[in-house]
């Protein structure tokens, strides 16, 4: 779900160098380079990763949050992967069972029942049914058979490995604590994937893709140990975010009408087959180089021109540039600057022309003043819901106190009360006082929930331009410093450039 707030960004990209390695020591006491022997991570068995050129896994933690859309990007993706060879795509509990949270047509079959759980035991999935998934994988997305999938592939191959995970994730207080929330009791975190990345340090390339909320975390990859002190990652390894670490992503629909959906999967997986978000021709578009072939840069590039939904992508070139930058805080002043980042450049003049400003840079004000309508929202809904929370408390006392075991569907006694008290229990929702300023919250939030989202939408093409124009900025910076540090940048940005 959005979250209700305006998230500055942390997003922009850079384009095509196809350089070599480098043995980089950092010339700032910052960046080290030297890699930190992780510990090892103990692994089951699980499905082998030998010999795969990709690795597909998803769902959520739970059978609710295994929304239809996360199994439609997961599908589309393996159909986009799997002309490069073999892979492995592990999905929520595995093969059996029913996966796959859809949308239930029609209203609640009881509404006096729905009406209880909601101020009982709200939760998710009420509003919708279960089927078995569509796509056979070979085994649960735990986080140990991610892991271990991951492992046992870096080192298989000299070909790029590529990893998409779709799902759900939470954030924390610093960018290495997002999690990717898996199937099971563990969740995936970035220190574990970096410690399993940092086993294998002269490891095939390996790119990420994740889509979850607070995503943005896992760029801090590109540091050994997930640690900007420790330096950059001695062996290939970059990724694409679907929003930055401090915010959540759009993505996760039990709808399943692919219309509807606006998340940064649809539109990257698209762009990489040449596609616009319907799955019409848009090569022209998408392939800004004009050689034939959508890299990975650029289907990114075109989810970020394109989407409408509240996400601001990022990649791991952008998040070390902003660790090695000499100003994280600089702002474009004049032209825009060199270096010359085609990529970047065109997601700059193509949102530019989106929002319908002659000059990028006046994104600033017009995002500011989005931001003054939305702030004030965003204060009223804090204090909505904690006045909901109090009035619901109080609605429920009223009602335990002539049905005590209301809140207990399970109670020997609950089905009896319900079937012999329903006109009295609905004719006390009818009159109660509490229930009635339940209703008049209710409707207040919604109406408020629905023109802050709307901004949030709004703003995120803006914010997008706004980092983009400060990656220019800053790379522009690290170009002129030169040394090891703007060769690792150029190193992140060629392997973001790959091709499938």
């Amino acid at each position: 779900m959005p979250e209700r707030r305006l998230a500055w960004p942390l997003a922009a990209l850079v384009a095509l160098i196809g350089l070599a390695t480098w043995g980089l020591s950092a010339s700032r006491a910052a960046l080290p380079v030297d890699p930190v022997a992780p510990p090892a991570i103990a692994a089951r068995s699980t499905p082998r990763s030998e010999g795969v050129r990709w690795i597909l896994a998803g769902g959520g933690p739970t059978p609710e949050l295994n929304q239809v859309q996360i199994e439609q990007d997961l599908l589309l993706a393996r159909d986009t992967l799997s002309p490069l060879g073999d892979g492995l795509l592990l999905y929520a509990g595995g093969a059996d069972g029913n996966a796959v949270q859809v949308l239930r047509e029609g209203a609640a079959a009881d509404p006096l029942r729905a009406r209880l759980a909601e101020l009982f035991d709200p939760r998710g999935g009420r509003d919708s049914s279960y089927r078995p998934s569509d796509l056979s994988p070979a085994g649960a997305a735990s986080a140990e058979a991610i892991l271990e999938a991951v492992r046992g592939a870096l080192g298989d191959s000299d070909a790029p490995l590529t990893v998409y995970l779709a799902g759900h994730g939470v954030g924390g207080e610093e960018p290495h604590l997002s999690q990717f929330l898996t199937w099971g009791a563990d969740d995936l975190t970035v220190d574990d994937l970096a410690a399993t990345l940092d086993e294998v340090p002269d490891h095939r390339p390996a790119r990420f893709v994740v889509t979850a909320c607070y995503a943005g975390g896992f760029a801090e990859i590109a540091f050994t140990a997930a640690d900007p002190e420790e330096g950059p990652a001695a062996s290939d390894r970059c990724g694409f975010f679907a929003t930055t670490w401090d915010r959540a992503a759009a993505g996760c629909d039990p709808n399943p009408d692919r219309g509807a959906q606006e998340g940064y999967g649809i539109h990257f997986l698209h762009a990489l087959r040449g596609e616009d978000r319907e799955g019409d021709d848009a090569l022209d578009e998408i392939d800004l180089d004009g050689d034939g072939v959508v890299t990975l840069l650029e289907a990114h590039a075109r989810a970020r021109i394109a989407s409408g939904s509240l996400d601001v992508p990022v990649t791991t070139s952008e998040r070390f540039l902003r660790a090695a930058a000499v100003d994280p805080e600089a702002v474009p002043d004049g032209e825009l600057p060199p270096p010359h980042l085609p990529v970047e450049r065109a997601v700059v003049a193509a949102l530019a022309e989106r929002l319908g400003l002659d000059d990028p840079r006046d994104v600033s004000a017009r995002l500011d003043a989005l931001h003054e309508r939305a702030d004030p929202l965003a204060e009223r809904l804090d204090e909505l819901e904690a006045e909901l929370e109090r009035v619901r408390e109080v609605l429920a006392a009223e009602l335990l106190h002539r049905w005590p075991v209301l809140d207990d569907p399970w109670h020997p006694d609950f089905g009896a009360t319900l079937a012999a008290q329903r006109d009295a229990i609905e004719a006390h929702l009818e009159t109660s006082g509490a229930a009635a300023h339940e209703a008049e919250l209710l409707a207040e939030h919604a109406l408020l929930a629905a023109e802050h989202d709307d901004l949030l939408a709004d703003a995120a093409p803006m914010e997008r331009l706004e980092r983009a124009l400060e990656t220019l900025a800053l790379a522009a910076q690290l170009q002129a410093e030169g040394g090891t540090l703007w060769l690792r940048y150029l190193r992140f940005v060629a392997c973001e450039s790959g091709r499938l």
